[in-house]
C-alpha cells in the first residue's frame, strides 16, 4: 500500500473501487492466520458456548412442558381437593360437564413384606382409576398394561412399585405386600407416569393401585393427608373461563385448587428458569474471565504489529484508520469464536435431551431456538469490544517514533475521549443485557455489581502482590530470588492469573463451604436433636391410645402431638396474594396448601416477639400466631387480618402475636397456629414427633403400625440422608457449572504461559551462558509459577471464605464453620494447574539451544 493511497484515503476519496481502506487493510491483516488468537477463540467460544447452550436446554425444556401440558396436568383442567374427596353431587356435576374425566388419589403409607413384618418401607401410594392417564402414556418396565397391574384377580388386588421398592422390602414380582388392611400382589415396576414431573417432593419410592381397593385398605380416614385430583376436558367449544363461570356458580365454597394448561407444572417451569438463569451468569462469568484473556492476546498481537503500525503511521495513516484495521480483524476472528460457540451451544438440548428426560420424566421439544442464540451472540460482541477497546485504542494514539521506542522502552498512552466513552457504553450495554434479559432482574443486578466488584477486588488483590514483591528482603537462594523478581516484572502476567484464575477457584471455595456447612448441619448436628420419627395420620381417636403405647416403649425419651389439617393463604387484609408483591423468600408460604394447628399454650421452643398469648381458655373470634418472618416481610400489624381457606371453607382471622421458629431443631413447627375453637371441631389429624434410642427405632415403627395400619412412619435420618445426597448432587452440579469459570482462568493462564515463552527463552539462554545448569534454570521457572499459583490460591481462599460466611450466616443464617480441607482442596487445584503449565511453558524453553540465539539466527 503506497504513502500516496493513504494519503489519498485520508482526504476522502477512496483508495481503491474493492472497498474501504481499512477493510482491505484487516483483510490482508488476516492473511498471516490464527497465530496469537488461539486463546482468544478459545475464551469466546467457552463463555458463548455455555450461554448459548443453557438458554437452547431451557427454551427446550420449556417447551417440551407447554407442549406436554395435557400429560403433565392430567388433562385440560385438574381440580384437587385436600382430606375429602369431592361429594356426589360434585362428581356429578364433573361428569356431566367435561369430556371426560379422571380421578386419582395420592397419600403416604406403610407398604410391608407380609412375610417377613419387621421390613416396610413408607411409600408414595397413588391410586387411580380406569381411564387414568387421560393424556401421555403410564408405562412399566416389563411392558404389562396399567390395567392388568392393577386389576383384582382371584380376589387379589395388584399393585406396580418403583423398582427400588423391591430391593428395600426384599420382594420380587409375584410376591405380596401389606399396605393398610390390603395385602397386593407385585406385577410391575414403574417405569414412567406422565404427571409425576409435575410433583417434585416425595419422601419415598412409588406404589400405584387401583381407586376402587383404595377403600379397602382402611388409610382414608376423615381428615387424613390425602389429595384428591380430579383431572378433566372441557366439553367441546366451551372456554375455560366460561367453564369455571359456571362451576363456580353451581358448586361455590367448594375449596377446589383449580390448574389449568397455563400453569401445568409451575414449580418445576421455575426450577427450569432459575436454574437457568444461574447458569447463563455462569457463563457470562466465564466470558468476563475470559475478557482477561481476550484482552491479552489483543494486546500481543498489537504488540507483534508495532513496526507495521509505525509503518503506516510514518507514511501518513491517520490514528483512527489504524484503530478501524485492527478493530475489524478483532471482530472477525471473534465472529468465528462466536459462531463455533453458537453452534456447540445449540447442539447442547439434542445431547443433553436423552439423560435428562428420564430423569425430568418428560420430552423436550426439539429444533434451534434462535432468542438464546442471538443474546449468546450479543454476548459475546460486547465482552469482545470491552476487553479490546482499551489496547486497539491505545495502539493507534501513540505516535510513530513512540512505537518505534516501544519495542525497547514501554510508552504510556491513555484512549482518547471518544474510546473511553464507547468502553463506557459497551460495558453499560453488557450489563444491561445481562439484567433486562433475565427473568429475576434484582438477582441479575446483584450479580453484575458483584462481579464488577470481585474484579476490582482480584485486580487490587494482584496490585498489592505485586507490590509486595517488589519490596521483599532479598533472599539468598538464586532460584527463588529470580522467582519472586518475575512476579513483578514489566510484562508479568501475575495480575492477569490472579483475576481470572482466582474468580473461579473463589467461586468453588465458597460453593465448597456453604455444601459443606450446609451438610454439617444434616448429618452431624441436626440428628443428634432431631426426632427418630414423625407419625402422619394420627386419628383423633387413636391419639391417647397412640401415646400410651409410644410412651410405655422401651428407649422412649419424648414423644409430642399436635393436630393438623391444611388451609393455604388466600387473602391478606382483603387483597389477594397474587395482587400483592411477596418478597421471594416467602412466596412459598403462599403457593399452594400449608399445614396448620391450634393451641391453647404457647409451644414451649418458640418465643413470641410482638403481642400476647391468648388465654388457654379462651373463647373468641379465632385469632392466629404467625411466623415472624411472613409477619416482617409483609409490614403487617398486629391485629391486621388474614382469610385462611380450609377444606372449602374462607375464614378471616386477626394477627394476634408473632413468633419466632427455631427451623433447624426439625421439631414440629408451624407458619400460623389458631386459638382453640374454629379448628376444634373441623375433620383432623394429628401428626407426633418420637424421640428414642436408635436400636429400638425398628421395633418401635413395627408395634405402631401393627397397632395402627392407617399410621404411616417416616424415619427422620433417613429423609435426612436423602436430603444430605440432594445436597451433594446440587453442589456437584454448581461445581461443574463453575468449573466453567475456571477452564476459561485456565485459557487466560495459558495464554500467559504462551505469551511469556520468548521471554524465558531469553532468561533461559542467559543463565545457562552464566553457567547455571538445566535443572537449575527449570526450578527456577516452577518456583515463579508455584508461588503464582500459591499466591492466587491464598487470595481465592480468603475471598471465597469471606464469601461462603455472609451466606451461611446471613442468608442462611446458620452457624459457619471453617473447613480447612475444602479450601485446602480448592488451593492444591490452583497450584497443581499453574505449575503444570508452568512446566509445560518451561520444558519448552529450556529445549531451546542457546548457540543460535547467540548467534542471532
Amino acid at each position: 500500500m503506497s504513502a500516496t493511497a493513504i494519503a489519498t484515503s485520508a482526504a476522502g476519496t477512496p483508495a481503491s473501487p474493492n472497498g474501504p481502506l481499512a477493510l482491505r487493510l484487516a483483510r490482508r491483516e488476516l492473511r498471516g492466520g490464527l497465530k496469537g488468537f488461539r486463546i482468544f477463540l478459545a475464551c469466546l467460544l467457552l463463555g458463548v458456548a455455555a450461554i448459548a447452550g443453557v438458554g437452547s436446554l431451557s427454551s427446550a425444556m420449556l417447551d417440551g412442558l407447554a407442549q406436554n401440558g395435557r400429560a403433565l396436568l392430567g388433562g385440560e383442567v385438574e381440580l384437587r381437593l385436600i382430606h375429602r374427596k369431592a361429594t356426589d353431587v360434585e362428581l356429578a356435576w364433573l361428569q356431566d360437564n367435561s369430556a371426560q374425566l379422571s380421578r386419582t388419589a395420592e397419600m403416604r403409607g406403610m407398604a410391608r413384606n407380609v412375610e417377613s413384618p419387621d421390613v416396610r418401607r413408607l411409600v408414595e401410594l397413588k391410586a387411580v382409576d380406569g381411564v387414568y392417564p387421560l393424556y401421555g402414556e403410564a408405562t412399566t418396565n416389563e411392558g404389562i398394561d396399567l390395567e392388568a397391574g392393577l386389576e383384582q384377580r382371584d380376589g387379589v388386588w395388584g399393585v406396580l412399585v418403583d423398582e427400588g421398592l423391591l430391593f428395600r422390602l426384599d420382594r420380587e414380582i409375584g410376591d405380596r405386600i401389606g399396605l393398610g388392611d390390603v395385602e397386593y400382589e407385585i406385577r410391575g415396576t414403574v417405569a414412567r407416569e406422565p404427571d409425576r414431573a409435575a410433583r417434585a417432593f416425595t419422601l419415598g419410592p412409588r406404589a400405584m393401585v387401583a381407586l376402587e381397593s383404595l377403600a379397602e385398605t382402611g388409610l382414608e380416614q376423615p381428615g387424613a393427608l390425602i389429595y384428591y385430583h380430579y383431572r378433566l376436558d372441557l366439553p367441546a367449544g366451551e372456554t375455560l373461563d366460561d367453564w369455571r363461570e359456571r362451576l363456580n356458580g353451581d358448586l361455590p365454597g367448594a375449596g377446589w385448587r383449580i390448574r389449568d394448561l397455563q400453569n401445568a407444572a409451575p414449580g418445576l417451569a421455575d426450577s427450569v428458569q432459575r436454574v437457568a438463569l444461574f447458569m447463563t451468569l455462569v457463563g457470562l462469568t466465564a466470558l468476563l474471565v475470559g475478557g482477561v484473556g481476550i484482552a491479552n492476546a489483543v494486546r500481543a498481537f498489537l504488540d507483534e504489529k508495532r513496526a507495521t503500525i509505525a509503518t503506516l503511521k510514518c507514511l501518513g495513516a491517520p490514528a483512527f484508520l489504524i484503530f478501524q484495521t485492527y478493530l475489524l480483524q478483532v471482530l472477525a476472528l471473534a465472529s468465528l469464536g462466536i459462531v463455533a460457540g453458537l453452534a456447540l451451544g445449540a447442539a447442547v438440548p439434542l445431547a443433553a435431551a436423552p439423560f435428562l428426560e428420564a430423569r425430568m420424566g418428560f420430552d423436550f421439544a426439539g429444533g434451534v431456538y434462535a432468542e438464546p442464540l442471538i443474546e449468546a451472540a450479543a454476548f459475546g460482541v460486547l465482552t469482545t469490544l470491552v476487553f479490546s477497546l482499551w489496547p486497539l485504542a491505545r495502539a493507534q494514539q501513540i505516535p510513530a517514533g513512540s512505537l518505534f521506542r516501544d519495542m525497547i522502552q514501554r510508552a504510556r498512552a491513555l484512549p482518547p475521549v471518544w474510546a473511553l466513552a464507547a468502553l463506557a457504553a459497551a460495558s453499560a450495554a453488557l450489563a444491561a443485557l445481562a439484567i433486562l434479559g433475565a427473568d429475576e432482574r434484582r438477582f441479575a443486578a446483584g450479580f453484575v455489581v458483584g462481579a464488577i466488584a470481585a474484579l476490582i477486588a482480584f485486580r487490587l488483590a494482584a496490585m498489592g502482590v505485586i507490590w509486595l514483591a517488589k519490596r521483599l528482603p532479598r533472599v539468598r537462594y538464586p532460584g527463588l530470588r529470580l522467582a519472586i523478581a518475575n512476579l513483578h516484572r514489566p510484562g508479568a502476567p501475575t495480575g492477569n492469573v490472579v483475576m481470572s484464575l482466582g474468580l473461579g477457584l473463589t467461586v468453588l471455595v465458597a460453593i465448597a463451604l456453604v455444601e459443606g456447612n450446609l451438610r454439617s448441619q444434616v448429618i452431624e448436628e441436626m440428628p443428634e436433636e432431631a426426632p427418630g420419627f414423625y407419625f402422619i395420620d394420627i386419628q383423633p381417636e387413636q391419639v391417647e391410645d397412640f401415646k400410651g403405647l409410644v410412651r410405655g416403649f422401651e428407649g422412649v425419651d419424648r414423644v409430642e402431638s399436635v393436630p393438623m389439617l391444611r388451609g393455604r393463604i388466600v387473602g391478606v387484609n382483603g387483597q389477594r396474594p397474587e395482587d400483592l408483591e411477596l418478597p421471594e423468600d416467602i412466596q412459598w408460604v403462599f403457593r399452594g396448601d400449608r399445614g396448620l394447628t391450634w393451641s391453647r399454650a404457647q409451644p414451649e421452643r418458640e418465643t413470641v416477639i410482638r403481642g400476647d398469648w391468648w388465654p388457654t381458655d379462651y373463647d373468641g373470634p379465632p385469632l392466629v400466631s404467625l411466623y415472624e418472618d411472613i409477619y416482617d416481610a409483609l409490614g403487617l400489624q398486629l391485629g391486621d387480618r388474614l382469610t385462611i381457606n380450609i377444606l372449602g371453607r374462607d375464614v378471616e382471622v386477626e394477627i394476634a402475636n408473632v413468633r419466632t421458629i427455631d427451623w433447624s431443631a426439625l421439631t414440629i413447627n408451624f407458619v400460623m397456629i389458631f386459638s382453640p375453637g374454629l379448628l376444634e371441631s373441623a375433620p383432623q389429624t394429628s401428626i407426633a414427633t418420637v424421640h428414642l434410642d436408635a436400636a429400638q427405632e425398628t421395633p418401635l415403627e413395627r408395634a405402631v403400625t401393627d397397632a395402627f395400619p392407617n399410621i404411616s412412619a417416616i424415619r427422620v435420618k433417613e429423609a435426612l440422608a436423602g436430603f444430605a445426597q440432594t445436597l451433594r448432587d446440587i453442589a456437584t452440579a454448581v461445581s461443574a457449572t463453575a468449573s466453567v469459570t475456571v477452564l476459561a482462568g485456565v485459557l487466560v493462564l495459558a495464554g500467559a504461559v504462551a505469551a511469556g515463552h520468548h521471554r524465558r527463552i531469553y532468561n533461559s539462554v542467559v543463565l545457562k551462558v552464566l553457567g547455571a545448569t538445566r535443572p537449575t534454570v527449570g526450578k527456577a521457572f516452577l518456583l515463579e509459577y508455584g508461588l503464582m499459583g500459591l499466591v492466587t490460591a491464598v487470595i481465592a481462599a480468603v475471598i471465597g471464605t469471606a464469601a461462603g460466611w455472609v451466606i451461611v450466616t446471613q442468608v442462611m443464617e446458620i452457624d459457619f464453620r471453617f473447613l480447612p480441607l475444602s479450601v485446602a482442596a480448592t488451593m492444591a487445584i490452583a497450584v497443581g494447574v499453574t505449575l503444570l503449565f508452568g512446566f509445560a511453558g518451561t520444558f519448552r524453553a529450556l529445549s531451546v539451544k542457546a548457540a543460535p540465539l547467540l548467534r542471532n539466527e
